[in-house]
């Protein structure tokens, strides 16, 4: 078993285990059969200084695509400029944790895509990355919600 590996199953076990304690056991089974996102997100970057406040989708489950556009912008790399679409997925997730959490939250972006440039960077400098991050496919974001 390779460290990125033992690492990623130690991060995804550690997510598993903190949300265990923010969201009701029926939550845990199925987090979107039940409890629907918002379908909105208030975002700053920490390194860019932008923020936005957009409906990405609306109540009848119809995505408004020119907010996902202006979500990707702001989760691009920092470091390159370089955009990739981010994972409805991971918006959504990003999304219900918000909404467990009262909603509303300005959430705090350390680090959205990742260029394979910026990793391969990180890397270098001794920075503990994963060289396959989900970062780098836009199926992972480091967040941090100021108060909570």
């Amino acid at each position: 078993m390779s460290f990125t590996t033992t690492r990623r199953s130690f991060l995804k076990a550690s997510l598993l285990a903190g949300a265990a304690f923010l969201l009701p056991e029926k939550a845990l089974a199925s987090p979107f059969s039940e409890i629907k996102p918002s379908g909105k997100l208030r975002l700053f970057n920490t390194h860019t200084y932008e923020t936005i406040n957009t409906t990405y989708r609306n109540r009848h489950g119809h995505y408004n695509f020119e907010s996902i556009r202006k979500l990707n912008w702001i989760l691009r790399c920092h470091h390159t400029n370089e955009q990739y679409p981010i994972d409805i997925k991971t918006l959504e997730y990003l999304d219900l944790v918000n909404t467990r959490l009262g909603g509303n939250h300005e959430i705090h972006i350390i680090s959205g895509y990742r260029s394979p440039e910026y990793n391969n960077y990180l890397l270098s400098t001794g920075h503990r990355v994963g060289r396959q991050s989900l970062h780098l496919e836009g199926r992972a974001i480091d967040i941090r919600i100021p108060g909570i």
